[in-house]
């Protein structure tokens, strides 16, 4: 593998170890710096705040990495990222943890930009092998970040923060002699038009049969955003799980997503059906989450997390159908108005689920997940309609 390859995959990597390092020890982290008995809505405050973030900056660090170069957007946001670790790891006050998390969900839109970095140095037929390296990657940093970050916070809570801080700093330096840039910069005046997020949605007004898909998209990954939300508090609530018990079994899950999404969506889908793999998929979710809500012991979790992995096989099958929507022309289109439907789960999400939590962490904090079996039931009938649709669409093709 070529030297700035690595330098790509390890700042992916180390983007994703970033997410999952702060999920252990949030909860801890906000209780010591607010001093407030419910912190559930501070967390759904800055998990939104960072989804936020990337939103409103993928397109513009994009942009700018068109027309300045990719090399110095990536450098810039690497510093960034060390630069947010540091503010986090000595932050007395709530706005200075919110002002570092709004630089990390900044600096974290630098994957676009990597995106375009390995597109232009690779050549067509490795392409969808390197940007399958690139998912490994980031599978593999958000494995190792939550257990990082839950056995680095047991010691010492502001430690994972100043090791995070360390790493991108050298990652920094080794991109800063060691990458090149990968293309002429276009120097051309930026559409400001183009940097508009919203812009995607738009889209959706002029084809309605759309709508029950995009709808879709954004419930599957709303619900995504409860476990990152919700997580840490009802393993401490529930099992007084510490930060490692926790990074332990976010790692656990991370793992099983990362074998059920190599191995499974495929076979699935052919032997399902892809409408039938993502009705399955939810089923799936749904067992291992009232599992979860009525569980009482921890080992429960560990043992139905290859049932709660089986549920990400419905997205990729899910993902095939909605690109039945739209003629080929439109393809580009569609994937930014799902990007866009899934940006926007980021950022509501956290808030509605922390609501939510603080509404039921007394009386039964496993009800978080019921509540998410809910969203899920409401989707079924959107995954009916709008797959239903789209067959009118095939048969005329055919």
């Amino acid at each position: 593998m070529s030297k700035p390859l690595i330098v790509i995959f390890t700042a992916i990597g180390l983007d994703a170890a970033g997410i999952g390092l702060i999920f252990p020890i949030l909860p801890r982290l906000l209780q010591e710096v607010t001093h407030a008995e419910n912190i559930a809505p501070y967390i759904g405050i800055m998990t939104a705040l960072y989804a936020l973030m990337q939103f409103i900056f993928a397109p513009v660090l994009g942009a700018l990495s068109d027309n300045l170069g990719r090399r110095p957007v990536l450098l810039i946001s690497l510093a960034g990222a060390a630069i947010n670790y540091l503010v986090m790891a000595f932050a007395p006050e709530l706005w200075m943890l919110l002002l570092g998390r709004a630089i990390a969900g900044l600096t974290s839109a630098n994957v676009s930009v990597a995106m375009a970095y390995i597109t232009d140095i690779s050549a067509e037929d490795t392409r969808a092998r390197r940007f399958g390296l690139f998912n490994a990657t980031f599978g593999i940093g958000f494995i190792i970040g939550p257990v990082l970050g839950g056995l680095l916070g047991d010691q010492w809570l502001r430690l994972p923060f100043i090791a995070a801080a360390v790493l991108n700093a050298c990652n920094m330096l080794l991109a800063y002699f060691v990458l090149p840039e990968s293309r002429t910069p276009a120097r051309e005046k930026i559409d400001l038009a183009a940097l508009n997020p919203l812009r995607p949605l738009g889209w959706v007004l002029s084809m309605k049969g759309l709508l029950p898909v995009i709808l879709v998209f954004f419930i599957l990954s709303a619900t995504g955003e409860a476990y990152g939300t919700c997580w840490a508090l009802w393993g401490f609530d529930t099992f007084r799980w510490n930060g490692l018990w926790v990074g332990l079994s976010l790692g656990a899950f991370g793992v099983c997503q990362t074998v059920v999404q190599a191995l499974l969506p495929g076979p699935a889908a052919k032997r399902l059906g892809e409408r039938g793999a993502v009705v399955v998929g939810i089923a799936c979710a749904c067992l291992a989450l009232l599992a979860m809500a009525f569980a009482s012991q921890g080992w429960v979790v560990f043992a139905i997390m290859p049932v709660f992995a089986l549920g990400g096989i419905g997205t990729p099958a899910f993902q095939a159908l909605a690109s039945r929507q739209v003629d080929p022309a439109r393809q580009g289109q569609l994937q930014g108005v799902l990007t866009s439907a899934v940006s926007l789960a980021s950022i509501i999400g956290p808030l509605a689920f922390s609501t939510f939590y603080l509404a039921v962490q007394k009386a039964w904090p496993g009800a978080i997940w019921l509540s998410v079996v809910v969203v899920y039931v409401i989707a079924v009938p959107l995954v009916l309609l709008g797959t239903r649709a789209a067959r009118p669409a095939q048969a005329a093709t055919a």
